[in-house]
């Protein structure tokens, strides 16, 4: 069900960019209007007056992390080029906290179906696959080897796998050129 929230505001804006930089900060876990509310200078009552509610702020904010995630994606270019680069912006330090609250966020998604998250993992998984070409191995690998990475930090090791990876992308298209057939 979702809930009525006001049209858009220069308030609004704000405050959920506020929320959003908290959320990278802090994760989504545990997240409690009232301590939220006192974290970006406003009160409860405001953020669900702006949200409709708890789960409609919930609802905004992985709409925000989806834009920014979302934004790498027109520069990347096709094949094994783009996994190398979808690679290189996954794994950039800058980029930890979005990664770590959309994992937090695709596994919500995955263990209650119906609550904000609601379809958040399979849009994701939607939106990659279509960057990829419809590549199912190669948004494996890069899920993979992204889950790695925050978990261990491993930078040299799971850039090492996504490079074996390409390198066998790059290997196969060669060979399809050179036979003159087609993927």
């Amino acid at each position: 069900m979702t809930e009525p929230a006001q049209p858009p505001s220069a308030r609004r804006e704000e405050l959920l960019g506020l929320a959003y930089a908290h959320v990278l900060r802090h994760g989504l876990s545990g997240m409690s209007l009232r301590p939220l509310a006192e974290a970006i200078g406003s009160s409860p009552r405001v953020l669900i007056y702006l949200f409709g509610s708890k789960d409609g702020l919930v609802r905004a904010l992985l709409g925000r992390a989806r834009a920014d995630e979302l934004a790498v994606l027109p520069d990347v270019g096709h094949g094994p080029v783009a996994v190398g680069r979808i690679w290189d912006w996954l794994s950039a330090p800058e980029h930890r906290a979005l990664l770590t609250l959309w994992v937090e966020s695709y596994a919500r998604s995955l263990v209650e179906p119906d609550g904000p998250w609601a379809g958040f993992a399979e849009a994701t998984v939607r939106d990659w696959l279509a960057v990829l070409g419809g590549a199912t191995g190669s948004l494996a690998v890069l899920r993979g080897a992204l889950l790695d990475l925050l978990a261990t930090g491993d930078v040299e090791r799971t850039t090492a796998a996504v490079r074996a990876h390409v390198r066998t992308l790059t290997a196969a298209a060669d060979d399809r050129e050179a036979d003159g057939s087609r993927p």
